[in-house]
């Protein structure tokens, strides 16, 4: 059942199997999973998630390399609902903890928000993070680039990348270290750190006993057509000449709303999760880019089935064994002759 803020009061009593925070491929893997299991779940996503900017899934087995991230999400959420699940745009805002279930706190709307609680037996964690992109005065002049030919995933991205002119946009100058990884698949590389942090004189040695330029000057815009990289134009005035691009500027972890949650353990900002991405909270599960591993939606896609596997193994095995109890009915009589 799809969820608005005219609906939703009719499952606010409902004490669900799972709430799922979080609609891109990993939480409506989990989701439909869950629906054939024949359990009660409920997806809750906020919108504008990382999978939506993938302008082509390339990797993903049985899909043309050509489909879109808003394809596979569209899919994905209408076939949770054909198998039961309940669907909400809304915002997980916290988690409380009270023993035999979960309170899922979240914020419905933007203007007039509306705020309600729903309980859930299990919470699936599924709300990833979203890359940082270099901060320009014209944003729109990234979102250009970005996704198409100015790329944010080496491991998605980097076959397309091969032996072009490429750059290397840094955050941080250990986030240069993936221009030597990168290398595999061009090595006309040149870094830019956008004139946000200086770069130590043993990098630089790094950088020119590989020969890659380093530009430390501000970036001013991108320039190209129809979606296609060809220079980056600084605030100097200078222009070089290039034709593809990783972002490496670390990511925005959307995971706040469980932060406080004590028995939850963690590394760094991903959450720690044994082979069923159960978390140390045993009605917690995190799956995709919010635990430790590889951030592809092959492993968030996996992730969803195992968390609503485990699942449903739990709550099954709370629950008697379903009987066949017959009710013998004497036939009729078969007609003389």
């Amino acid at each position: 059942m799809k969820l608005t803020s005219k609906n939703l009061d009719q499952r606010l009593d409902t004490l669900y199997d799972a709430v799922i925070a979080g609609g891109g491929a990993g939480g409506l893997s989990a989701a439909i999973y869950l629906a054939r299991y024949g359990l009660k779940c409920l997806v809750i996503e906020k919108g504008k998630g990382r999978s939506l900017w993938m302008q082509e899934l390339r990797n993903y087995v049985g899909l043309d390399p050509h489909t879109p991230g808003r394809d596979l999400l569209k899919h994905g959420t209408d076939t949770a609902l054909h198998w039961g699940a309940d669907h909400l745009r809304a915002f997980v805002d916290g988690v409380k903890d009270q023993g035999d279930y979960l309170e899922i706190q979240v914020k419905v709307g933007k203007t007039n928000p509306m705020y309600v609680t729903f309980k859930a037996k299990y919470l699936v964690a599924a709300t990833g993070i979203i890359d940082i992109l270099p901060q320009l005065e014209d944003m729109q002049n990234v979102y250009d680039y970005a996704g198409y030919t100015l790329h944010v995933c080496m491991i998605c991205d980097g076959f397309d990348m091969w032996d072009q002119k490429a750059i290397l946009i840094a955050g941080k100058e250990s986030q240069i270290e993936a221009a030597f990884v990168l290398n595999w698949f061009t090595p006309y590389i040149t870094v830019l750190t956008n004139g946000k942090f200086p770069v130590s004189e043993a990098m630089k040695t790094r950088l020119r006993e590989h020969g890659y330029p380093l530009i430390e000057t501000p970036i001013a815009r991108f320039l190209g057509e129809n979606h296609q990289l060809q220079g980056v134009e600084f605030t100097d005035g200078s222009r070089i000449a290039v034709t593809t691009g990783l972002i490496n500027m670390g990511s925005i972890y959307h995971n706040h709303y469980l932060k406080s949650i004590p028995e939850l353990t963690w590394d760094g900002e991903n959450l720690v999760t044994d082979e069923f991405c159960q978390t140390t909270h045993p009605r917690i599960f995190a799956i995709g880019d919010l635990k430790k591993g590889v951030n592809q939606v092959a492993v968030a896609v996996a992730d969803g089935c195992l968390a609503a596997t485990k699942i449903w193994r739990l709550i099954r095995r709370t629950h008697p064994p379903r009987v066949w109890t017959e009710r013998v009915v004497a036939p009729e009589p078969l007609p003389a002759g």
